[in-house]
């Protein structure tokens, strides 16, 4: 065209009479579309749609990890105005959304969130499962073909205490096992690859998923203090990963302590300092402050996670990984997913009702308020898309709801093995029935039960149904079980739960406020299928969406479709929530 080689007005002006009347409309509008466009950036006619009203430059999707639904109403009276009440006051924040899976686990949470699917669909039906073909339990994301990269020539062992990780047989870490695409995955397809992907967080199933299986992933080291990936990622660090890691921030809170941000008085929960049944990280106290280890102490950076600093490390590994990676930076929308982990850790060892739960949500309050200022100054907030939500809530400790005057014990996965042994040897003559008991899923010797000459269905409904008498056992539901008995929303979860090539032959449901896990330093836990452990927050935040508070029941399978929907897109492969119309209506 004449226009773009320097001679606009001859173009404009230009003999009409060899040209009809059509002709000449259609040349002097596309003079005015081309000329808007270089000017303005966009057509008027998109403008008018409301289709590039908003230009989206960044996805930050925000997972609190163990953020039980109501605990922001709890604590709200100590937010300031810039972190979680800029997103309350300003989003579409939805207050009775609840997972419909059974096993409320960070990577079953996490990969739904991710996802917009079931744990049947998506695979991560739990923090362990077992595996078929080596016979033995694994763990989630394990990867022995992607070992982890090394993050320093010379790294210490820390002592582990999350149970789920002593059954990994590898440390190599990929998202090859999760079955179903994420919303990431949709994003990098959609946009030919040209959107950046990331995802971090303290727990390496916290960044996995997130990331899909296109973006990348960090996850702080409990061994080092530093940020690590694996070989799945990249072949070696980038270099200003190496630079993040070789300022040893977290070394630095060697010999300091977590105090209280306000004054104890002034905290719901001031009274819940000191219970006797919290945990004492091996030096770590039960009561404020809480002193971090020295430089020598196995558990340091275990002891760092389980504090603000744990939040305040990944915020600024974050702010590094927005500038070094340009993200928000150019017209393809990048993706940035930031799991906070404190929380959870937190509700393990001292219960979601204790003064520690509540100041790190009110401290993890000013981290989100330093993100979204760091957000806004570097990509703008009117740029971005805000969503923040949890992968699970949690159950109040049982001494905690005994002392109220609840029911209330603990139950360990040795009694349920030697119940069901016991079962198995008077009922069908089988000895050591059990294979393994991972919590929730109850493994069956299918051999022996094969050698026996015996129904598999048959036993596993007998055994099932001998369980759930047993005191503590809400629940124990048969795989064979499960279809002619979907008739109440708890076995709906249940199916939800099941992968027909990893979950186990029985489901233990135990009775709502029990403890079910191993013994150990864990002392409170999430993981039933009770309404406490599925609530948890949704709020989305952004342009075009209106400030509102909806009360009416949703889901986290809804919030990756919403996502995916907000930016006009196709929702991920398996997704099976809904829309959320509140974030999508059109002012």
């Amino acid at each position: 065209m004449a226009f773009f080689y320097g001679e606009p007005y001859k173009y404009w002006n230009r003999d009409m009479k060899k040209e009809s009347d059509l002709e000449s409309f259609k040349r002097r509008l596309c003079f005015l579309l081309t000329l808007t466009i270089m000017v303005f950036g966009t057509s008027p006619f998109f403008l008018a749609s409301g289709q590039t009203q908003h230009e989206i430059k960044l996805v930050v999707q925000i997972t609190v990890d163990g953020l039980r639904g109501d605990l922001l109403n709890r604590y709200g009276s100590h937010f300031g105005k810039k972190g979680f009440r800029l997103l309350l006051k300003k989003g579409t924040v939805y207050t009775n959304a609840h997972y419909q899976h059974a096993n409320t686990e960070t990577i079953v949470g996490h990969t739904t969130l991710a996802t917009g699917a079931f744990p049947s669909e998506h695979g991560m039906i739990g923090n362990v499962w077992f595996d078929t073909d080596s016979k033995t339990l694994g763990y989630n994301i394990e990867d022995p073909d992607c070992p982890m990269l090394p993050s320093r020539e010379v790294s210490t062992t820390g002592d582990q205490v999350d149970p789920s990780q002593k059954l990994s047989r590898t440390d190599g870490r990929s998202p090859k096992a999760i079955l179903a695409p994420t919303f990431s995955d949709s994003l990098a397809a959609y946009y030919g690859g040209r959107s950046k992907i990331f995802a971090v967080s303290a727990k390496d199933r916290g960044a996995v998923p997130m990331a899909g299986q296109v973006g990348k992933a960090f996850w702080f080291s409990v061994n080092n203090g530093d940020f690590v990936t694996s070989s799945y990622y990249y072949e070696r660090y980038p270099e200003w990963v190496k630079k993040w890691n070789a300022l040893r921030l977290a070394e630095a809170y060697a010999g300091k302590s977590w105090s209280l941000l306000n004054d104890k008085p002034t905290y719901l929960l001031g009274a819940q300092d000191d219970r006797a049944y919290e945990t004492d990280l091996k030096g770590f106290g039960r009561v404020f402050p809480h002193s971090f280890g020295d430089a020598g102490n196995k558990l340091l950076y275990t002891q760092i996670l389980a504090s603000p600093v744990g939040d305040q490390l990944l915020l600024d590994f974050s702010k590094d990984l927005i500038v070094n990676e340009a993200l928000g930076r150019d017209e393809f929308p990048d993706y940035l997913s930031i799991s906070f982990s404190s929380v959870d850790v937190i509700n393990h060892f001292f219960g979601p009702s204790s003064l520690e739960s509540e100041d790190i949500v009110v401290q993890l309050d000013h981290t989100l308020a330093d993100l979204f200022a760091f957000v806004d100054k570097n990509v703008g907030l009117k740029h971005t898309l805000l969503i923040l939500s949890s992968d699970h809530g949690m159950a109040d400790m049982p001494e905690y709801m005994t002392a109220l005057g609840f029911s209330s014990h603990r139950l360990y996965p040795d009694t349920i093995v030697d119940s069901t042994n016991e079962i198995g040897q008077k009922l069908f003559n089988i000895q050591d029935v059990v294979r393994f008991f991972y919590r929730p899923y109850l493994y069956l010797h299918e051999e022996k039960i094969q050698a026996a000459k015996l129904d598999l269905k048959y036993v596993e409904q007998q055994i099932a149904a001998t369980l759930t008498e047993k005191e503590g056992v809400a629940l124990a539901v048969s795989q064979s079980g499960l279809p002619p008995l979907q008739t109440t929303q708890l076995l709906k979860q249940v199916q939800n739960n099941f992968h027909h090539s990893r979950s186990g032959n029985i489901y233990i449901i135990q009775e709502p406020y029990w403890f079910l896990f191993d013994k150990g330093p864990v002392a409170g836990m999430h993981g039933s299928p009770w309404r406490y452990d599925t609530h948890v927050p949704i709020v989305f935040m952004g342009p075009d969406i209106d400030s509102q508070t909806i009360h009416r029941l949703v889901h986290p399978v809804d919030v990756s479709p919403t996502i995916a929907a907000y930016l006009g897109m196709t929702p991920p492969g398996s997704a099976q929530g809904d829309l959320l119309n509140e974030v999508l209506s059109e002012k």
